[in-house]
């Protein structure tokens, strides 16, 4: 069932047939926000990891969200919103490792729905590729100016550790360097402070998320955090280049149900 990728931003309509899935109010607690997670964006012909979309399948999810009256925002806008009573209309959309395909392909499907987003990037991988990936194409990651543009259309920068390891098996000085190192190195080349971090393969635990607070984050995004969701342990929705509208509102549907929102969330 595909999306039709024409349409205007500005005049977001509903379907009569298909169940809207924002929560309404007075039906119970409030479910977690909705992230999305998104990586790369372009050719998924050879994708064993199933991380890339196309970018007409992205232009068509982001087409879904704002048919139904949501609008796709960076993570800190989305939290800010919440912590105001608001956000209802509002889900954030993530862009894991910072490939350089974002600039080309995300960034017009962004501009052309009017959302915005938060790419997780890796400041000590400038220019590199996804060397820790042992499958699959290289894909070659942001430079520092690549970075910049993003910054400078509005995208929200956070930071994905320094190289990508798993923090759970990282020794004290790693954490470190992962977390208040990589957040130093972005706030100088961006020029603002960084808000949000997110745990590469999505792994976390009490001594990572620890240390993240300590570094000086606001938020932190996982995968499924289990009992440590909350505000430095943000569970996130995996959309993948087969995710057509009723999978995505199968997803929606799945996360109002198995995710509640934690304290200051």
């Amino acid at each position: 069932m595909a999306v039709p990728a024409s349409g205007s931003p500005s005049a977001p309509t509903a379907s009569a047939t298909t169940a809207d899935p924002r929560p309404r109010p007075g039906t119970g607690p409030a479910p977690a926000p909705w992230v999305a997670m998104y990586h790369s964006v372009g050719d998924c012909s050879d994708d064993p990891y199933r991380i890339t979309v196309t970018p007409g399948r992205l232009d068509a999810q982001l087409g879904w969200l704002r048919r139904r009256g949501l609008r796709g925002v960076p993570v800190a806008e989305l939290l800010a919103a919440r912590a105001r009573g608001g956000g209802r209309d509002l889900v954030g959309l993530t862009f894991d490792d910072g490939y350089a395909d974002f600039v080309e392909h995300a960034l017009p499907c962004l501009r052309r729905w009017g959302c915005g987003a938060t790419l997780f990037v890796l400041p000590g991988r400038l220019g590199g590729d996804n060397a820790w990936d042992p499958l699959g194409p290289r894909k070659p990651l942001l430079t520092a100016d690549g970075i910049r543009r993003a910054a400078a259309e509005g995208v929200e920068i956070g930071s994905h550790g320094l190289t990508h390891v798993d923090l759970t098996a990282a020794d004290d000085a790693t954490l470190t360097a992962e977390t208040a190192g990589s957040r130093d190195l972005l706030a100088e080349l961006t020029g603002t402070p960084v808000a949000g971090f997110c745990y590469p393969y999505g792994t976390v635990d009490a001594r990572a998320a620890d240390a993240v607070r300590a570094a000086g984050y606001g938020y932190a995004c996982a995968i499924d955090p289990g009992p440590l969701t909350g505000p430095y342990a943000l569970p996130r929705v995996h959309v993948g280049q087969r995710d057509t509208p009723v999978r995505l509102l199968l997803k929606t549907r799945l996360h109002r149900l198995r995710r509640r929102a934690a304290a200051g969330v």
